[in-house]
């Protein structure tokens, strides 16, 4: 018979985003300052650096940071952040010739909501004149090529003209959140090594055995512990299921890119660049920029992809250090087992095309936070209900990645490597068949936890120049005076807006100096 036990003591063993932002949320949700509630220990290597890929967030970081307490001006100048509002994804759409490109934008701002009026098959038939996908429902495009910001200094902290997320140094930001976790939310730290992963007589955990610390017992322990996995996949021996037979890239070479000027402009979206064998990131903040090439070492070498890179950086690549990371593309086959759950790494990772990892930590940590169970005998349902829930979005996630590989035409190998019907998830499959002579629909996303909405799907479908047969239903769209009104109005918003945003260096300068007005 299970030990009936209240759930007391939370201990996150690891750091970093997932292991700090994890603890945070629990803290602030449970009022760990106050005498009885949840405490919240994390035990933190001091050996281990954070590996930092991911730099950039979704718009739902901007009501994390809210609900945690934390000041947008001291998070955009403690982590050297800047405001991001798309990924342009260059030369994805197919191979560019000698002197040439093609982009598309997969942006966060539509005017209309394609559930309330769909603009789409109106542009496919050309009512909407040649405007790309991304110019006929919203401007947010027009202010990335401006490389304007989403907001004015006038604007209230996490508020603005445009939606938006963050491009942000994940060093940084892991010691923002650790600080305010300690400080201000009661979390506490202990610096010290995991050498051992202690199992009670139901295995479920009941303690881990530190260098320095000793032993440190806990009620329900969080696993961040990155690749390494200690708690979930070493002790309790949860497997992980690779997907690479999906998502063929396996490494990343990465290279921190100084400005030359201290005053040069900054993007205001993710830039990514389709290669050869994959695909380059490049990302903005205040100080310098973040790239990397994300690619596959059976289609490229290691030596190939660092020249890749520097190639595309120029000349201010010289001199700088690159690192190559392996990448583990595959998720664990329970991300919840007992009275473990991992966040982060240790759960899954999924290459960062649509910067998809901090936000599905938000997602953990929230869905945690919401079911949390105060006793042993409850976490079962907890259990499967998460894991459940976590499967599913992975699984919708690397459909929506591997989506922007199958709709390339580009003709090098890796590419058409990704073309093959077997690394094709079936659901992903069947999606693409009845998008070719229906247009998406809120009907294909009935799920609660769809990582991507409507709208994110129209952008890469559209984007990538994804052709629909609508002609056999013509007649549904019978609304071409309110399309073309409703595009219209989209242009004169496009106008209004843009002459109103400052730079997105201007603004973070402004808000290095003056500071936003608090909410």
């Amino acid at each position: 018979m299970m030990t009936q036990q209240t759930v007391q003591q939370v201990v996150v063993v690891g750091g970093g985003t997932a292991g700090w932002l994890t603890a945070a949320n629990l803290a602030k949700r449970f009022n760990s300052t106050q005498p009885g509630s949840i405490q919240v220990t994390i035990v933190e290597s001091p050996d281990i650096p954070t590996i930092g890929v991911g730099e950039g967030t979704w718009p739902t970081m901007r009501k994390t940071l809210a609900n945690l307490g934390i000041s947008e001006t001291e998070f955009l100048v403690k982590c050297n952040a800047s405001l991001k509002q798309a990924t342009k994804f260059v030369n994805w759409r197919e191979t560019p010739a000698a002197g040439d490109s093609n982009h598309y934008y997969h942006l966060f701002t539509s005017v209309y909501d394609a559930s309330d009026f769909n603009l789409a098959p109106y542009w496919q038939r050309g009512d909407l004149g040649s405007s790309t996908y991304a110019q006929s429902v919203s401007v947010q495009g027009e202010v990335c090529e401006r490389k304007l910001a989403p907001k004015a200094i006038t604007h209230k902290e996490y508020e603005g003209a445009q939606n938006y997320a963050y491009h942000l140094d994940a060093g940084l930001f892991a010691d923002l959140l650790k600080q305010h976790a300690v400080e201000v939310l009661g979390v506490k730290h202990i610096a010290a090594n995991v050498s051992q992963v202690n199992l009670d007589k139901d295995e479920y955990i009941a303690s881990v055995t530190t260098d320095r610390s000793g032993v440190i017992e806990g009620d329900f322990f969080i696993d961040c512990t990155g690749f390494k996995c200690l708690l979930l996949g070493d002790a309790l021996g949860v497997k992980f299921k690779k997907v690479d037979n999906a998502l063929l890239t396996d490494h990343a070479v990465v290279m921190q890119v100084p400005y030359q000027d201290e005053q040069q402009e900054i993007a205001s979206c993710t830039i990514s660049t389709a290669q050869e064998a994959g695909w380059i990131w490049d990302i903005g903040l205040s100080n310098r920029r973040g790239t990397g090439y994300v690619y596959s070492s059976k289609f490229t070498s290691h030596e190939q992809a660092e020249q890749t890179l520097r190639d595309y950086v120029g000349p201010e690549s010289e001199g700088l250090m690159t690192r190559v990371i392996p990448m583990n593309i595959g998720y664990r086959e329970k991300f919840w087992h007992k009275n473990c759950l991992a966040v982060g790494l240790s759960a899954a990772f999924i290459e960062p095309l649509e910067a998809s990892a901090i936000f599905l930590m938000e997602a953990a940590s929230n869905m945690l936070c919401d079911l949390f169970p105060r006793d042993r005998q409850a976490m079962a349902v907890v259990e499967k209900k998460f894991n459940q829930s976590f499967q599913f979005r992975w699984n919708k996630t690397i459909d929506f990645i591997k989506m922007h590989y199958v709709l390339s035409q580009r003709t090098e190998p890796f590419w058409l490597a990704n073309q093959h019907q077997e690394t094709i998830p079936e659901t992903l499959t069947e999606l693409l068949e009845r998008w070719r002579y229906h247009p998406v629909s809120d009907y294909d996303f009935d799920n609660v936890y769809e990582p991507f909405p409507m709208e994110s799907y129209q952008y890469v479908l559209y984007g990538m120049g994804f052709k629909q047969d609508l002609s056999f239903n013509a007649g549904r769209y019978s609304k071409s005076a309110q399309a073309i009104q409703n595009f219209n109005n989209v242009q004169h918003i496009a106008q209004q807006v843009e002459s109103k945003l400052p730079s997105n260096r201007d603004l973070l300068n402004k808000v290095n100096q003056y500071g936003f007005q608090k909410l």
